[in-house]
């Protein structure tokens, strides 16, 4: 494999790189990379400017806002919004969603619903996951009955992630309970302020209000939101799900924490010198790096074998490896950070030292939030053992 970019894909690299440093106001990129967003407002910011350059949407079909690049410019891109400190796009607009409504909708659902998802007119959010039907989503338990030029939903969805902002929501429904659980489902999208629909936020292990319940009680959605053919969900969510590991090993963002851990390890000293110069620290950054180098060429095979469109099962390995070394590299901030995570520490221990950006009062007290948080990466989007599933029935043939 030629792991050097030719001179016209550099050319387009620095092009993304003007663009993300100069367009994108430099607070929102600031917040970015100490892991302090405003929401909603930030997302919105950031996805309506890359939006008016083409850049909210490239792997759209180029009649929708999408452009007509290679996997590898795609590769750049994704790299260089983590690499710049961009905000990451909303991943059930441009992820989910809008490549959904390109490939099954109407054309109608089409027309009203895409440029509204790529300019972030409207926040969508995930209804997929029940509190009986996580990993094994197929065995969802949500109902929904025809009536009429309607259906009526009733059920319940948990792990709704940003759901609190959301305009619409796109959910997965039993259509048919009378055959196999994976052939009954039916996808549907309706708005949030639906009569029925009640969103309850759940607090998270780090403090946080990400994800929510959201409880569906008659809830009447009209039959021309069904997005394909009834019974034709399953089909739909496993695009989607393709669609959505394609980029979940998030290389570029797990390097800015893998740079940010050196920077920090050559300040922190030590009866030997610095952290960087502890032999048993080194071997452990070398190994991270190591294994981020080894993911990142497997994303590159795993791109340019999805060039066609289709969903290639071998993505599950960047979700499971991705989302292991993203783990790691928190785990390694909270480690370098040690007791200066603790907020009066923190404090106290910046007044001591260098003020300059990376020592910034609020970085060590960042650490073990972020450390906790993402102990959800090897959950969501299908958790590590069902990624070895898929990768022992689909890509290995045992």
């Amino acid at each position: 494999m030629q792991l050097q970019f030719t001179p016209e894909e550099e050319a387009f690299r620095q092009e993304l790189h003007h663009y993300f440093t100069t367009e994108i106001p430099a607070e929102i990129r600031q917040r970015c990379e100490a892991g302090a967003l405003n929401y909603p407002e930030d997302i919105v910011t950031t996805t309506r400017i890359l939006n008016k350059a083409g850049y909210a949407v490239p792997h759209w079909p180029v009649e929708w806002g999408g452009r007509d690049w290679t996997p590898i410019q795609h590769h750049i891109w994704r790299e260089e919004m983590s690499l710049n400190f961009v905000p990451d796009l909303l991943p059930f607009n441009a992820g989910m969603v809008g490549p959904v409504i390109a490939q099954f909708g109407s054309q109608e659902q089409k027309e009203k619903f895409l440029p509204a998802t790529a300019n972030l007119d409207i926040w969508w959010c995930q209804g997929f996951s029940e509190p009986e039907a996580g990993s094994d989503l197929a065995s969802l338990k949500t109902r929904a009955v025809r009536d009429g030029d309607h259906y009526v939903i009733n059920g319940q969805k948990t792990w709704t992630t940003l759901g609190q902002y959301a305009d619409w929501i796109f959910a997965l429904a039993r259509t048919d309970p009378d055959v196999k659980k994976q052939a009954g489902i039916s996808f549907f999208l309706f708005p949030m302020d639906t009569p029925g629909v009640e969103i309850r936020p759940i607090q998270l292990i780090d403090g946080s209000y990400e994800v929510n319940e959201v409880f569906f009680s008659d809830v009447r959605v009209p039959a021309e939101n069904l997005v394909g053919e009834e019974n034709l969900g399953w089909t739909i969510a496993k695009f989607l799900l393709g669609n959505e590991r394609s980029g979940i090993a998030r290389v570029g963002w797990t390097k800015t924490k893998v740079a940010r851990a050196k920077k920090l390890a050559a300040r922190t000293r030590t009866a030997a010198g610095t952290l960087l110069d502890d032999p048993l620290f080194a071997a452990r950054l070398a190994n991270l790096e190591n294994e981020l180098l080894a993911l990142e060429i497997t994303q590159l095979r795993v791109v340019a074998g999805s060039a066609d469109g289709k969903p290639n099962p071998a993505s599950s390995l960047l979700k499971l490896r991705g989302s292991q070394l993203q783990q790691d590299a928190t785990e390694l901030l909270a480690d370098i950070a040690g007791p200066d995570s603790l907020p009066v520490s923190a404090i106290d221990s910046a007044a001591e030292g260098d003020p300059a950006e990376i020592l910034s009062p609020d970085w060590a007290q960042l650490t073990v939030p972020a450390y906790l948080n993402h102990r959800k990466v090897t959950i969501y989007g299908g958790s590590s053992e069902v990624q070895r599933q898929i990768i022992d029935k689909a890509v290995l043939g045992l």
